[in-house]
C-alpha cells in the first residue's frame, strides 16, 4: 500500500501566513497551501547556496557567517561541513515551529547540526541582526520566503528592497559575499543589487542532484574590496 501524506504540524509566519508540515513515509514537506515550499525531496540548490558561496569566498581565518532561514537545514549542514573549527554561524529563524519541527519530528534528518558549537541560533528576523551589524560578517546566506518574489511575508520585501540590500553590504567585511536564493529568476534583481554597490553573479542550480529538476537561482554579491587611497 502507498505512503499517505499526514499532517504533523501547522504554524503561522509572524504577520504572513499558515504553513503546514507534512509527512509521507520517510519524507517531509512544508506546505503553503498546496504548494511546497520545501521537501526532503529536492535539496541540491540549498546546499549549492553554501559549497559555491564558500568555493568563491575561499579560506579565511576564523570566518563569520549568518544564514537567513533554517528551513529543513540543508543549508547549514553544508555550511558546517564547508567550515573549520574556528568559524562561527549565526542562524536567523522567525518562525518557532520550524525549529520545533527541526528538533522534533525531523530530528532524524537535523543531525544535531543546531548543537553545533560553531552554531548559534537567533529566533528572530534576519533583516534585525543585517540592520544591526557593520563589517561583522564574511557570508550572509539568504533562503528567506522563495526568493526576492516573496510570498509568505510581506516584509520579506524590505530584505530585498535596495535599502535592504546596502545594509547586507555594510553588513559584509570587504570582498565578503552575500548569497541569495530564488525558486525563479527574478527580472531586475541583479540590477539591484549592483546599484546598492555590489558586484554580481547569477548562477542556475538544479533542485536535485545529479542535475535533475527544476532550475533554481542563485546570486552571489560580493562586496568590493576598497581600493587604495592614493598618496596625497
Amino acid at each position: 500500500m502507498p505512503a499517505v501524506d499526514r499532517e504533523i504540524g501547522r504554524t503561522m509566519v509572524p504577520d504572513g501566513v499558515e504553513l503546514r508540515l507534512i509527512q509521507r513515509g520517510d519524507e517531509f514537506a512544508i506546505l503553503l497551501e498546496d504548494t511546497a515550499l520545501m521537501s526532503t525531496l529536492v535539496s541540491a540548490s540549498e546546499e549549492a547556496l553554501a559549497t559555491m558561496t564558500a568555493q568563491r569566498l575561499g579560506v579565511r581565518p576564523a570566518p563569520e557567517w549568518l544564514i537567513g532561514g533554517y528551513g529543513m537545514g540543508y543549508t547549514l549542514r553544508a555550511v558546517l561541513a564547508e567550515l573549520g573549527s574556528d568559524a562561527g554561524v549565526t542562524l536567523a529563524e522567525i518562525v518557532p515551529a520550524i525549529i520545533e519541527w527541526a528538533r522534533g519530528p525531523m530530528r532524524a534528518l537535523t543531525a544535531g547540526c543546531l548543537d553545533d558549537p560553531r552554531v548559534m541560533l537567533v529566533q528572530d528576523d534576519v533583516a534585525m541582526l543585517i540592520e544591526a551589524a557593520r563589517g561583522a560578517y564574511d557570508a550572509i546566506l539568504l533562503d528567506v520566503d522563495n526568493g526576492p518574489q516573496g510570498i509568505t511575508r510581506l516584509d520579506n520585501d524590505h530584505l530585498y528592497s535596495t535599502r535592504g540590500l546596502k545594509a547586507a553590504r555594510r553588513a559584509l567585511r570587504p570582498g565578503g559575499i552575500l548569497a541569495v536564493w530564488s525558486c525563479e529568476p527574478f527580472k531586475g534583481f541583479t540590477i539591484r543589487l549592483r546599484r546598492a554597490g555590489f558586484e554580481v553573479e547569477m548562477a542556475n542550480v538544479r533542485e536535485r542532484t545529479g542535475d535533475q529538476g527544476a532550475h533554481h537561482v542563485i546570486w552571489f554579491a560580493r562586496n568590493p574590496v576598497a581600493e587604495p587611497s592614493a598618496p596625497g
